[in-house]
């Protein structure tokens, strides 16, 4: 080959070289929003859902913030779905009392919500119930619900197997209905720190329970002092209808303190009070 054919030969095999390059970079350019929208897209659901608010070792809130209403329906057509209304409907907040009964605490409650003609939920731990089944059927006989918060308010239960989730629920359930006698029914089920998961929302809603939250954390459990605990409500009234009191796990004088306080308040503000909803969001 002479030299003029060399030189042509060269620029065809560069012509072709700068082709490919080029060919290259645009499909690397094409390439890269693909690669970002995989990466920003959504994850799949987790294993467990948590809901957001954090109160020591209880953390959850209502399903306003959390997992949905509706949905799934178990035994009964409960829905599955964490409840987010009030029976009562309108502006109606539900009062729900926590981690009794007990024998000092939950008197003063059920003395306070009767002075001021008020309803509520009564989150109970089976071993609690077992132990104070004079409370439970007090609390049964004065007209308010009663709700399963399993046997050891084990606030990690969301990373068991679904095998223990079950055993807590359906063995909390079934003690807290022999404390109240024939006909009682265990109407709702909340999860130790809130942290339901499907499964365990799955349980409950085929056992005849709704799954429930909370939206307003009155922080009673950590005992800030009465003044506190209204102050909280007060700020999060806006956040949902269900407020978290307890009426176990210590000393708990705040929270009876506290507690008629929030409900002169409610009063005040046209804020009536009912049950948490069963088969409807």
């Amino acid at each position: 080959m002479d030299f003029k054919a060399r030189m042509g030969d060269q620029r065809n095999r560069s012509r072709v070289a700068v082709a490919v390059a080029v060919a290259v970079t645009v499909a690397a350019a094409w390439a890269i929003p693909t690669v970002t929208e995989s990466i920003a897209a959504p994850h799949p659901t987790a294993a467990h859902e948590r809901d957001t608010t954090a109160d020591g070792d209880h953390s959850g809130q209502d399903g306003a913030q959390g997992s949905g209403g509706g949905g799934t329906q178990g035994a009964g057509g409960i829905p599955e779905g964490i409840a987010h209304a009030s029976e009562a409907g309108g502006n109606a907040v539900n009062i729900t009392i926590d981690d009794g009964p007990d024998p000092v605490w939950t008197p003063k409650v059920l003395a306070v919500l009767k002075q001021y003609g008020v309803k509520a939920t009564f989150c109970m731990i089976g071993p609690q119930a077992k132990a104070h089944p004079d409370l439970v059927k007090q609390v049964v006989a004065a007209g308010h619900r009663l709700c399963d918060h399993t046997v050891d308010h084990d606030t990690t239960m969301d990373k068991k197997p679904v095998a223990y989730q079950e055993k807590e629920i359906l063995d909390a359930k079934k003690m807290i209905e022999e404390a109240a006698g024939a006909g009682a029914e265990v109407q709702y089920y909340r999860a130790p720190g809130g942290s339901c998961t499907p499964d365990s929302r799955r349980i409950a809603a085929a056992n005849g329970m709704r799954p429930l939250g909370w939206n307003i954390d009155s922080k009673d459990f950590t005992r800030p002092g009465t003044a506190a605990i209204v102050d909280t409500v007060k700020k999060e009234i806006g956040n949902g209808p269900t407020i978290l009191f307890h009426d176990g796990g210590g000393d708990r004088q705040q929270t009876v303190d506290a507690l008629g306080q929030v409900l002169t308040w409610l009063k005040s503000q046209g804020r009536p009070t009912g049950f948490p909803v069963r088969t409807t969001q």
